[in-house]
């Protein structure tokens, strides 16, 4: 089972509900990078991983901006983060909410190379 499948996902409803925002404002928050979304089933779904208890997880942005910026789309960016990176010992995501930031910046930037 990869990283991908054993993870729990959110529909935008599910988000809407759980972060008491309408599903426009997280479709908004999907176009503006504070969460990644990817289509499962040709539903729009997020990793609840991806979330904290006051919402998107703060690390997020930065980080899927740069993957974007590498060249990265949306599914290639969601199936890195969550999935074990060896330079790491961890899902890149695991990494970013256990304080790793610049170490998981510093591996996504590499893959630019």
């Amino acid at each position: 089972m990869s990283g991908t499948e054993e993870r729990t996902w959110l529909t935008v409803p599910d988000l809407a509900e759980r972060l008491d925002l309408t599903p426009s404002r997280v479709r908004r928050l999907i176009e503006d990078r504070h969460l990644l979304a990817t289509r499962r089933d040709g539903v729009l779904v997020v990793p609840e991983v991806f979330l904290t208890d006051e919402g998107p997880l703060p690390e997020l942005r930065g980080t899927v901006i740069l993957l974007a910026d590498n060249g990265f789309d949306d599914e290639q960016a969601v199936r890195w983060l969550l999935e074990e990176e060896e330079s790491l010992g961890a899902a890149p995501v695991d990494a970013l909410r256990s304080g790793r930031k610049a170490e998981v910046r510093r591996v996504a930037q590499a893959l630019a190379f």
